[in-house]
Parts: structure tokens; sequence; C-alpha cells
């Protein structure tokens, strides 16, 4: 009797969670969208090619949904060559990124690894040439955590807000996706309502969440990523809850 209420329980909670994602359009408000719409240049800046679909699919699937001008910095490709770069580029496509706003680097000191701690200062200034270059209006990344922990991942943060520190001309916003336990990272589906009630607990404008309305373009464009799509990363992305929903914070 007890498993059949637990089942029962799960079963509702699922489809609740579907409902959440396909059928509840709320009204967006994250950068500051309303009456009017005002588009904006967003730069997303990511350590390798895959944790934009991995880990960022949501996000690009809002943004391009409501019409934002995204551009896409990728700062290494894994040391692979240009079997990678066209991997990302395939994936840019299945996400509706122009890839002429796709720029990604294979710089000498910017190689994968968790050993290779990059140079601050030298993503800081990769990512002014960008904000420069593109009249960037908003950036987002990864936290200092990075999600999974990887010390790229928070290179590309600390690069971020050194830019900000130093070199951001002043009006710029910039978001961080925040990375969570364990047992929400695997809880698919189930964390849209955590992720709500953890933006519910902060002020206003402080955090959003976004939903993935089209979770399956993210096993899509992830499978673009051939050299990647191995059955651990196939695991990850059916049962990862960042398929399915991206709370962005505001670094200040």
């Amino acid at each position: 009797m007890g498993l059949i209420f637990i089942i029962i329980s799960i079963s509702i909670v699922w489809v609740a969670s579907l409902w959440k994602i396909f059928f509840s359009h709320s009204k967006p408000t994250f950068l500051n969208e309303g009456t009017p719409l005002h588009k904006k240049n967003v730069l997303l800046v990511v350590a390798h090619p895959d944790d934009e679909s991995m880990f960022f699919s949501p996000t690009i699937n809002y943004l391009t949904s409501k019409g934002h001008n995204l551009y896409l910095l990728c700062l290494s490709i894994d040391g692979m060559g240009s079997s990678r770069k066209d991997e990302l580029y395939r994936a840019c496509v299945v996400h509706k990124i122009q890839l002429q706003q796709v720029n990604v680097l294979d710089h000498p000191e910017l190689q994968d690894g968790f050993g290779q701690v990059w140079n601050h200062g030298l993503v800081a200034q990769i990512i002014e040439e960008e904000v420069y270059s593109h009249v960037i209006d908003v950036i987002i990344t990864f936290d200092s955590y990075g999600v999974s922990g990887h010390c790229n991942h928070g290179d590309v943060h600390y690069g971020v807000r050194k830019f900000l520190h130093d070199s951001s001309p002043g009006n710029i916003e910039a978001w961080e996706l925040v990375s969570i336990n364990i047992m929400r990272k695997y809880s698919g589906l189930f964390d849209i309502w955590m992720s709500n009630l953890d933006v519910m607990q902060h002020p206003s404008g402080v955090m959003h969440c976004l939903l993935n309305e089209h979770p399956l373009k993210s096993f899509q464009a992830m499978a673009e990523h051939s050299s990647q799509w191995v059955w651990f990363r196939k695991l990850f992305v059916s049962f990862s809850s960042y398929t399915y929903v991206n709370t962005l914070r505001k670094i200040n």
C-alpha cells in the first residue's frame, strides 16, 4: 500500500512538472521584459563545447524565443581540434544561434583540463573584446562552482568578474547559472519546483527561474556533439535538472 502511494505521488508530481513546462506560460520578467519588449545583445560565455547544451539549454531557448540577440563565446575546444568546433556549430544550429555570432577559441593558454588553471586576466581581456565588438548588454556564465566543479568553469566565472571589476563600462548586467546539490541536480523535472521556491525566497530581480519549453532540443543539440555523446552523457541529459530548468542569479 505504501509503495502504491509513493508511485502515485511521484506520478502526480511528474505530470504537474510537465504541465508546468508546456502549459503554464507566466509573464516573462528576465531582462526586464514587458511592454514594450526590449531586445538585448546577450553574451553567453562557456569553457568547452557542449557546455551550452548540457547546462544552458533552458537559458538559450528562453533568449532565442524572446528574440534576444545571442552571442556565444566558447574559450576552448577540448584539445580535439576542429572536430569539436564543428560539433559546436551543429549544436548551435539546433539551438537557433546564428553561426556568425559564435566564437570558438583554441588559445594555447586556455586548454581543457582539471589541472589546467586559466589566467583570469586573459579571460577578462577576451571577454572585453567580445563585449565592445558586439555592444553587449548582458553576460551569462557559470557561477564559481560551475555546476560540475570543473576548474575551467570556475575560471570563466572569475574572468567575467574581473572584467566587470576592471573594464566594464558599467551598464552591463551579468548573471550566473546557480549550481545545486547532487540530489537536486539529478532530480530532472522535479527540480522545477525547488528552483521556483528558491527564487521566491530572494528579493525580486535577484534570481530568475527559466523553464525549458523545448527539452527535446537539449537532446538533439547534445547529440550533435557526437564525440561526447556516450552513454553516461545520455543519462546526464535525461536526468539532469539543467535540461529542464536554469536558475540565474545576478552578479553584483
